[in-house]
C-alpha cells in the first residue's frame, strides 16, 4: 500500500545519508521533497503541513546538524513523526477489560467490508486473547446480510445469534445482549447495517442501538482504497457517534496510503486494525511504529516473527530444528520451508517485512514474478524420487533432465534449485531460535532467488542485519532500527 511513498522517501533520505554534513538549507530542500511525496500519496494538506513543520523544526536544531550522522538523525526524526501521525503508541487493540459481555459495535458504509471484518475480528479476539465470542447481525436492509454473517461464523467457528425473521435492529441488539449474558460470552460483536452514504436514518439507528447495547468499542470500518473519501466518511461518523477506533480494510491493495496517514489527525481516533487480504485470518493489529518502519524501508521483523509463529506448525519446527542441529537439511526440508513461506504470505509480503530487502522486493515487481515460483520449486522437488530428495548429491545430468521434464521446467532451473538448497543448508547449520530468517536470507541471496531464477536479476547478497554479516550488516545502523528489533537482535 505504501510502496510509492516508501520509494519517494527512500530517495530523499539516501541523498541525506550520503552527505557527511548538513546545513539548514539541505534539510529544507529535503522537506520540500517530502511534502510533495506526501501530497502525491493523497495525504490531507493540513496533515502534510503539520508533519513537515514539525520535522523541519526538530531537524534544523544544532544537535542534529552537528551530530556524527546528521542524515540518519533526520530519518529518525521523520520516523518518530510518522509514528505520531499514525496514532502514537499504546492505543492499538481492543479494550477487553470491561465487565463481560464486552460489546464491540461495527459501523460503516455499505461495501466497506464490515460483515467480513466482523468475522475476522471475532476470530482474532478468540485466538489472540482466548475469549468466548458471539456475533450478531443487525443488518435487516441488505439482502442475505444476516445469512452471510452466519456462514462466516461457521467458517471461523464462532457462534452467531439465531435469525428471527422480521425483527428490527434495536430488538435484535436487546436479544443479543440477553443471549450473550446467558451463555457467558466474553465479547459480543454487533454487525450493524450500512448505507450508500451517511444519512439521518442511518445515524438514528446507530444511536438507538448504542443506547440499548452500551458498547465498549465502536469501530468504524472504512475502505482504504477510497482515499480521502474514507477520511471524510470517518469525520462524518465521528461527528455523530462516539467512535473509539477505525478499521482500515484492503490495506494490501494499491491505495496510496493517504487515508491511513490522515485518519488520526482528522478524526482524533486511532486505527486499531488493518485488513490485509480476503482470507478470514487476514486481519492485523495496526501498530504505528511497525507501519512507520515499513514506510521508511526498515522492515517489520517483529511482525514477520508473529506471522511465522501463527503459520508454522510447532511439530514441523521442532523436527526441522532437530535435523539442523545434526547438520541435516535435505530437499524435503527445503520443500517444507517453501510451503511455510506460502502460508506466511509469499515472497512479496516477506521481502517487504525484512530490513534491507527493499531492492529484493523491487526486483520481484520488476520481473513480474509472483508466488507461482514457489509452486514451481515445489513441483521440481515433487518430481524427484524419495531417494533423490533425501540425497540431492545423486542428481546427475540424466536425473536432472528427467526431473525438469516431469515438473515442466528446464535443467537450468533445476540446477538453480539445487544450488539454492546448498546455500540454505550452509545457513541453516547456524540457525537456532531465529531459524526461518537466515534461511530466508539464503533464499534471497546470491545463491537463491537473487542469483538468477528465471526472469530475475540478482537481488543482493543475503539479509543485512540477519545474514552472515551479523546484526550490524552492511548499510544498517542499529540506532535506526525499530526498538523491538534492536531488543530482538540484542537477545539473539
Amino acid at each position: 500500500m505504501f510502496d510509492s511513498l516508501s520509494d519517494r522517501l527512500g530517495g530523499v533520505f539516501d541523498k541525506l545519508r550520503g552527505r557527511g554534513a548538513l546545513n539548514e538549507q539541505d534539510v529544507r530542500d529535503a522537506m520540500r521533497e517530502v511534502r510533495v511525496a506526501l501530497l502525491e500519496a493523497d495525504v490531507a494538506l493540513p496533515v502534510v503541513r503539520r508533519f513537515v513543520d514539525a520535522v523541519t523544526e526538530k531537524a534544523i536544531g544544532q544537535d542534529v546538524l552537528r551530530s556524527v550522522t546528521p542524515g540518519q538523525q533526520v530519518v529518525k526524526i521523520v520516523n518518530d513523526e510518522l509514528i505520531e501521525m499514525l496514532g502514537g503508541e499504546g492505543q492499538e487493540g481492543l479494550n477487553l477489560d470491561a465487565r463481560p459481555p464486552v460489546v464491540v459495535m461495527m459501523v460503516g458504509l455499505q461495501g466497506s467490508g464490515k460483515t467480513t471484518t466482523t468475522a475476522k475480528l471475532g476470530k482474532f479476539v478468540r485466538e489472540k486473547h482466548g475469549k468466548k465470542v458471539m456475533m450478531a447481525s443487525l443488518d435487516v436492509n441488505r439482502p442475505a446480510a444476516q445469512e452471510q454473517l452466519k456462514v462466516l461464523g461457521e467458517q471461523v467457528g464462532i457462534a452467531t445469534l439465531p435469525i428471527v425473521s422480521g425483527q428490527q435492529p434495536v430488538d435484535i441488539a436487546r436479544r443479543a445482549m440477553e443471549s450473550a449474558k446467558l451463555q457467558a460470552v466474553d465479547v459480543l460483536l454487533l454487525d450493524t447495517a450500512g448505507r450508500l452514504h451517511v444519512d439521518e436514518a442511518l445515524m438514528g439507528e446507530m444511536k438507538a442501538i448504542s443506547q440499548v447495547s452500551t458498547p465498549t468499542e465502536v469501530l468504524l470500518v472504512v475502505d482504504s482504497l477510497a482515499g480521502q473519501d474514507a477520511v471524510n466518511v470517518a469525520k462524518s461518523f465521528n461527528d455523530e457517534m462516539p467512535l473509539t477506533g477505525v478499521v482500515l480494510t484492503r490495506m494490501d491493495g494499491d491505495a496510496r496510503g493517504g487515508a491511513a496517514l490522515s485518519m488520526r489527525f482528522v478524526t482524533g481516533k486511532p486505527i486499531k486494525f488493518a485488513g490485509t487480504g480476503e482470507k478470514l485470518d487476514a486481519l492485523e493489529a495496526f501498530v504505528p511504529s511497525r507501519v512507520a518502519d515499513r514506510i521508511l524501508g526498515m522492515g517489520d521483523v517483529v511482525g514477520l516473527v508473529e506471522r511465522a509463529t501463527a503459520s508454522i506448525k510447532e511439530e514441523e519446527a521442532e523436527l526441522l530444528a532437530k535435523r539442523m542441529a545434526k547438520g541435516q537439511f535435505d530437499l524435503n526440508d527445503l520443500r517444507m520451508q517453501l510451503r511455510q513461506m506460502q502460508s506466511m504470505g509469499g515472497l512479496g509480503m516477506l521481502a517487504g517485512m525484512l530490513p534491507g530487502m527493499k531492492k529484493a522486493k523491487q526486483a520481484l515487481a520488476a520481473s513480474n514474478m509472483d508466488d507461482k515460483v514457489l509452486l514451481h520449486m515445489d513441483a521440481i522437488i515433487g518430481s524427484m524420487t524419495a531417494k533423490e530428495r533425501a540425497r540431492p548429491e545423486l542428481m546427475n545430468a540424466k536425473r536432472k533432465k528427467r526431473v525438469a521434464a516431469g515438473s515442466g521446467t528446464d535443467v537450468q532451473t533445476v540446477n538453480k534449485l539445487l544450488k539454492m538448497h546448498q546455500e540454505m543448508g550452509r545457513a541453516m547449520k547456524q540457525i537456532r531460535k531465529m531459524g526461518g530468517l537466515k534461511g530466508l536470507g539464503a533464499l534471497f541471496g546470491s545463491g537463491g532467488l537473487g542469483g538468477g531464477m528465471p526472469g530475475m536479476g540478482g537481488m543482493g547478497g543475503g539479509l543485512p542485519g540477519l545474514g552472515s554479516g551479523g546484526a550490524n550488516g552492511p548499510g544498517v545502523d542499529p540506532s535506526t532500527l525499530p526498538p523491538d528489533l534492536q531488543k530482538l537482535l540484542k537477545n539473539k
